[in-house]
């Protein structure tokens, strides 16, 4: 029975060199479903940057409807238009209502990043406290995202279903 002292292998048998195919197949498989694994965590960096930009405009509509609550002004948020000439070109935006002291950003994130409010041309903030249902969808280039809010609780980011 061989053991691990030195000259107890058998006599005539090379010392086995190498890796056997079993274990080369295992590492294969263990190589390739780390790789597989990775490439799925990996995100669309617009689908990374278009959630960003809709939590980021949530969180801003938000304070715009308190603001309008507190101040008892009518605030609205209007996105640019395509093809509309804006005085200024960085202007993507505007909450519209706000006093200068209270002013919010007018950018996007990504200047690529695109706003419609569905079935209407802008966003009513308040000053009341219940109104009515409304959604924005924001693109950015293949990607779209929907932020929605049923007139009594905050906007929300969905996933928004895409049209056939």
């Amino acid at each position: 029975m061989p053991t691990s002292a030195p000259g107890s292998s058998r006599p005539g048998r090379a010392a086995a060199r190498g890796f056997t195919l079993i274990e080369l197949l295992v590492v294969i498989a263990i190589v390739a479903v780390s790789a597989g694994l990775i490439t799925l965590s990996l995100r669309d960096g617009h689908a990374a940057k278009l959630e960003e930009e809709g939590a980021r405009l949530a969180a801003l509509l938000e304070m715009a409807r308190a603001e309008a609550r507190v101040s008892g002004v009518a605030v609205r948020w209007v996105p640019k238009a395509e093809g509309n000439a804006d005085p200024d070109p960085a202007v993507q935006f505007r909450f519209v209502g706000l006093s200068a002291a209270q002013a919010l950003p007018t950018r996007w994130l990504d200047p690529a990043t695109r706003a419609e409010v569905v079935g209407a041309p802008q966003v009513l903030l308040g000053p009341e406290a219940i109104l009515p249902p409304q959604r924005i969808v924001l693109r950015l280039e293949a990607q779209r995202l929907e932020l929605a809010s049923d007139g009594l609780g905050p906007f929300a980011v969905t996933t928004a279903e895409v049209p056939p």
